[in-house]
């Protein structure tokens, strides 16, 4: 049996095909799942060095979703033919792009039936971020006031659906005019009540109105929650950061004790950044992607919160942007362009 793994000890990572044979035997936790679907991320060397995992060869693809072929001796959650889905853990030894996997059972839960797994193993790491910024981070309630900077993404989707669920007001950035008119979309027509979208701002066209639009929006209060996508920490713009915005810009459009979730693990604040969040008594969350399968801390919380997503996008709740599935033969040069940021994510079809 192969799967795709990644090669970590030279100058650039370099995905191969390696042979995985699992045991005869079955551990008392484990459930051995026939996998259906994997969803394809960037790999975080950096992250799993921090935590210690140091390996020749790194699993590749940890997003899965399948079909439970057989259960260890104690597991009480599942049994055979179960359609499940889950994340594996940092540490585990198998690529999500093998044939058939053994995962321990609390890392799985079960899919509803009329949910595609494509589409769930495509957009459930996406989903568990916004439910961890929103909701563990942000504590967010109905009637506060939301930006999301890149609505367009499939992390910045996810916020906006969660959000509005939750009757919250929403304003979000664009960074091209292809995602701008399909934001517009989810803005109010007249004498529409259940819009997502108050307001979409095309920093694509000019970056510096995000502040100006933001406060004339609030009449001038600022917003609750900012989540952002990456930040830009200088006031000279590169390529790869002229659409993101300033430190700066994200603290002024705070309002009084608001919260900003950050996905920049580099993030430097200057005293008077430090001091207008004093003022503002706001708070800064750092969103870790990872940290519900690094540590087993609060296991049935995570659980919980994976069920919830999984009936959400069974329920339309949340309806992820549909990935178009490759087969497991272009597996290899998918993942060399998601590594390299030339695409954001990919799912394999097994």
């Amino acid at each position: 049996m192969k799967g795709l793994y990644c090669r970590a000890g030279v100058a650039e990572p370099k995905f191969v095909i390696q042979e995985m044979v699992l045991p005869d035997v079955l551990d008392s936790h484990l459930v051995r799942v026939q996998v259906k679907a994997c969803g394809l991320s960037p790999l975080d060397l950096k992250l799993l060095n921090d935590v210690g995992i140091q390996r020749d060869l790194i699993p590749v693809g940890r997003e899965v979703s399948g079909v439970v072929l057989q259960v260890g001796a104690k597991v009480s959650f599942f049994q055979p033919q179960d359609e499940v889905v889950g994340i594996l853990p940092l540490d585990s030894p198998c690529s999500g792009l093998c044939e058939l996997i053994d995962i321990d059972e609390h890392y799985l839960v079960q899919k509803p039936e009329k949910l595609s797994p494509v589409c769930v193993a495509g957009a459930l790491r996406d989903g568990l971020s916004a439910y961890t910024a929103l909701h563990t981070h942000a504590r967010m309630a109905a009637g506060h006031t939301l930006l999301v900077l890149d609505g367009g993404s499939s992390f910045g989707l996810m916020c906006i659906q969660l959000a509005c669920y939750h009757g919250v007001k929403v304003f979000t950035t664009s960074h091209t005019a292809e995602e701008h008119t399909f934001l517009e979309q989810l803005r109010p027509s007249v004498g529409v009540q259940d819009a997502l979208v108050a307001k979409v701002i095309p920093v694509y066209k000019d970056q510096s109105e995000l502040l100006s639009v933001v406060m004339e929006e609030t009449g001038g209060l600022g917003v609750d929650i900012v989540i952002d996508s990456g930040v830009r920490l200088q006031e000279k713009e590169s390529d790869e950061t002229k659409l993101l915005p300033h430190k700066h810009d994200i603290i002024s459009v705070l309002g009084v004790g608001g919260h900003w979730v950050t996905s920049h693990k580099e993030l430097q604040l200057d005293p008077p950044d430090c001091r207008l969040l004093h003022l503002k008594s706001a708070s800064l969350t750092f969103l870790n992607h990872e940290v519900w399968t690094a540590s087993s801390a609060q296991q049935g919380r995570y659980l919980h919160i994976l069920k919830d997503i999984v009936e959400k996008m069974s329920t339309g709740v949340l309806r992820p942007q549909p990935e178009e599935a490759v087969p497991l033969y272009e597996a290899t040069v998918t993942m060399e362009t998601v590594q390299r940021h030339q695409k954001k994510k990919a799912v394999v079809q097994l």
